[in-house]
């Protein structure tokens, strides 16, 4: 088993996170059309490929473009920022924080990218049962929700990493 240290993991998840969410939006880009829906499960779960202007579920989608995009983008850097500040203090025996916080990284670096080169991030999970709709997703929010979510487990629920001096 390959050994590797937590800098070595944050490329890895981060990494791969970036590469499979914008191979999956390259993908959904070139084989949809704009609205288009495929059902992957008929009744509950469908490719539907959609732009989305805002933030996560639409918010601030109505702002004007001029002012939205930039501000989509400088938070988005502070917050990779601050992610990477975070990941730097992390002590080397806690696992699951490092891990946590490259997925989120990971995520935020996929949705900046479309951003950047669209103005829009993206969309094409779209789960729906009678009537529940959730509003479409892409894998660096799937990516973002399950490292904010270990990050909660972590820091709620789970034992504390053990005391000792940070490694570098």
């Amino acid at each position: 088993m390959m050994v590797v240290g937590k800098y070595g993991l944050l490329a890895l998840v981060a990494g791969g996170v970036v590469a499979l969410d914008q191979a999956s939006k390259f993908w959904v880009d070139t084989h949809m059309r704009l609205y288009e829906t495929k059902a992957l499960i008929p009744g509950f779960f469908d490719l539907h490929y959609i732009r989305n202007t805002g933030a996560a579920f639409g918010l601030l989608s109505r702002t004007d473009a001029d002012l939205r995009v930039p501000f989509f983008i400088v938070v988005s850097v502070v917050a990779s920022a601050i992610i990477l500040f975070l990941f730097h203090r992390l002590r080397d025996a806690d696992k699951v924080l490092p891990f946590a916080l490259s997925l989120v990284l990971g995520g935020a670096i996929g949705n900046l990218i479309d951003r950047i080169r669209l103005g829009e991030v993206i969309d094409f999970f779209y789960i729906h049962y009678k009537g529940f709709h959730w509003p479409a997703f892409n894998v660096a929010d799937t990516a973002i929700t399950v490292g904010v979510f270990l990050l909660i487990l972590r820091m709620v629920f789970l034992e504390k990493a053990p005391p000792g001096p940070r490694q570098s």
